[in-house]
C-alpha cells in the first residue's frame, strides 16, 4: 500500500541469496496499480494497492532469493526485509482447489456455527484448503479456525491495516464500516498475497466470502464441474481462460419457507434450512465469483482478475444450469437497495440443490460441534440433530 498515485521515486530491490554475503540489486521495473480509478479514492494521501515488480538479473535466475528488501538507492541500509515464499510442490503436482478469504472483521459477531457449516460444505465440494486472514474475530470463530488449522484444512494469517489506519479492536471495525472504498482497497492485499503464496500449489483459486458458495448444479463437486465447464469454454474460444465466473443469486434470511423450519434438518444448519432464493440473478458480470487459473492471472480483485499474463484477462461465464454463486445475506448490497424488493425479495423460488449434500454435511457439522463443545451438556449426537438454534451453546 502506497499513499501516492503513480509513484515516480526510483527504487531498487535488494535480493538476498543463500550463501551470498551481499545482496544482488535489481531496479524496480513496474508499479502495477491494483485498482480502477473510476472506483474512487483516486487521489494522493490515501493508501493505494500496488504490486511492485523486480526482475532477477541474468546469471541468478536459476536461484530463488531467500528474502528481498526495497530501497531507494542500491546500497541504502534496508529498513524492510521480506522472506520469499516459494511454495512449489517437490514433484510439481498441483492439488485442485484453494479458497482465499479476505480479512475477517467479526469482533462482536459470533458466526462460529455457520463457519463450521460453510467450511465443511467447501471440503465436500472439493476445496483442498481454505486460507483466511484475521483482522479481528470472535473467540468462538478463533476456536473453530484453530480446530481446522490443527487438521491442516485451513491456514489463518494475522492481518493488520498499513500506515496510520487503525488496528485497535472495535475502532478498526468502525473505520472499515465508515470508509468502504478504503476497506475494498485494503482487501486486495490479502487476496493477492494468497494468490502468490499458492500459485504453484493449486490448479484453481477461488476468492469467496464466508456467506458464499459456488454451487455445482449439473455435477456433484467442483472437479467434475470444471470437467464439464472447460470443454464448453474451449468450444466457444480455443484457449484456456484466466477465470471461470459464476452468477450471483441471493438466499436471504427473510426468504423463509412458509412452514417455518424443516423438522428433519437441524436448526443450526443455516444453509440447509434456507432454500428459498430470489428468482432473478444479479446481472451478468455483477457480483460474480470465479475459479481463477493461477498460471494466467497476475492481480486479483474480489470479483474478477484485474490483470493477466499475456495481456487482457479472458473469462468464461459458467452457465447457470451448471453452477451458480449462492449468496446468503440478510439484505441486498447497498448498491442494489432500491431494486431489492421488486427484483429479488418479492420474487422467490425454492432451490434445494444443496440438499444433495445433506447427509454428509449434517453428519460432519454435528460431529465437529460436539468435538468443539458447542452443544449444551448432556446432549447426545442423536438429540443434537433436532436441537433448535438456541440448543447450540456459544462458549
Amino acid at each position: 500500500m502506497i499513499n501516492r498515485l503513480e509513484p515516480k521515486v526510483k527504487t531498487f530491490c535488494q535480493l538476498w541469496f543463500e550463501g551470498y554475503k551481499e545482496p544482488i540489486f535489481a531496479r524496480v521495473w513496474e508499479y502495477k496499480y491494483i485498482w480502477y480509478k473510476k472506483w474512487g479514492n483516486y487521489k494522493n494521501g490515501i493508501f493505494q494497492p500496488y504490486m511492485i515488480g523486480c526482475q532477477i538479473p541474468p546469471g541468478h535466475r536459476h536461484l530463488v532469493p531467500e528474502s528481498v528488501s526495497l530501497v531507494e538507492r542500491p546500497c541504502d541500509m534496508a529498513t524492510t526485509n521480506l522472506r520469499v515464499i516459494n511454495n512449489r510442490p517437490e514433484k510439481g503436482e498441483k492439488e485442485n482447489f484453494a479458497v482465499c478469504v479476505k480479512g475477517l472483521d467479526f469482533l462482536d459477531t459470533d458466526l462460529s456455527v455457520r463457519m463450521v457449516e460453510w467450511l465443511e460444505l467447501l471440503f465436500i465440494l472439493g476445496a483442498n484448503k481454505v486460507f483466511l486472514y484475521d483482522l479481528e474475530i470472535h473467540p468462538n470463530i478463533s476456536k473453530v479456525l484453530s480446530y481446522y488449522q490443527e487438521l491442516g484444512r485451513v491456514e489463518v494469517t494475522k492481518l493488520t491495516l498499513p500506515g496510520e489506519q487503525p488496528n485497535i479492536p472495535g475502532l478498526l471495525h468502525m473505520y472499515l464500516k465508515s470508509k468502504l472504498i478504503n476497506k475494498r482497497q485494503n482487501e486486495l492485499i490479502p487476496y493477492n498475497d494468497c494468490l502468490y503464496k499458492n500459485m504453484y500449489r493449486y490448479k484453481y483459486i477461488a476468492l469467496l466470502d464466508t456467506d458464499e458458495v459456488i454451487m455445482p448444479k449439473s455435477s456433484m463437486d467442483w472437479k467434475s464441474l470444471m470437467d464439464i465447464v472447460v470443454p464448453k469454454a474451449l468450444k466457444t474460444k480455443n484457449n484456456t481462460r484466466a477465470s471461470y465466473n459464476t452468477r450471483n443469486v441471493y438466499f436471504m434470511d427473510s426468504m423463509r419457507h412458509t412452514h417455518s423450519w424443516f423438522r428433519e434438518i437441524p436448526h443450526y444448519m443455516h444453509m440447509l434450512q434456507h432454500v428459498n432464493r430470489s428468482y432473478n440473478y444479479t446481472k451478468p458480470g455483477q457480483y460474480v465469483k470465479c475459479f481463477h487459473d493461477p498460471e494466467r492471472v497476475l492481480t486479483l480483485h474480489n470479483h474478477f482478475p484485474l490483470s493477466c499474463l499475456g495481456g487482457s484477462c479472458s473469462t468464461y461465464a459458467i452457465d447457470t444450469e451448471d453452477a451458480h454463486l449462492q449468496h446468503y445475506r440478510a439484505d441486498c448490497v447497498n448498491t442494489l437497495k432500491k431494486l431489492c424488493s421488486s427484483e429479488y425479495k418479492n420474487r422467490t423460488i425454492m432451490d434445494t440443490t444443496i440438499w444433495k449434500y445433506r447427509e454428509p454435511l449434517v453428519s460432519r457439522v454435528t460431529e465437529t460441534l460436539l468435538r468443539l463443545g458447542f452443544f449444551t451438556p448432556g446432549t447426545t449426537s442423536s438429540r443434537a440433530m433436532d436441537l433448535p438454534a438456541s440448543g447450540v451453546r456459544r462458549k
